[in-house]
């Protein structure tokens, strides 16, 4: 679209602003790190609202009904597609 903003971006979850939603596309990260987002339920294609997000301290989320605070370094591994 010229002149207008492109949605469908991939972007890293730590550049949304609360209020903001996005859909998990992939996790830059060792296994470990891939693991653990897993298991919190952070998986491809998951449903993600930040609720708080303030430099530098960690990223308040909202996946599958449950708060989640994660590291801002994390939250940058996990990349999201902007949802309108």
């Amino acid at each position: 679209m010229y002149g207008g903003k492109n949605t469908n971006r991939v972007v890293p979850l730590s550049s949304l602003r609360p209020g903001e939603k996005g859909r998990v596309v992939g996790i830059a990260g060792g296994r470990g790190v891939i693991r653990k987002l897993y298991e919190m339920g952070l998986v491809p294609s998951s449903k993600v609202e930040v609720l708080v997000s303030h430099m530098p301290g960690p990223v308040l989320i909202k996946v599958n009904g449950s708060r989640i605070a994660i590291g801002r370094g994390i939250a940058m591994k996990i990349m999201v597609r902007k949802l309108p």
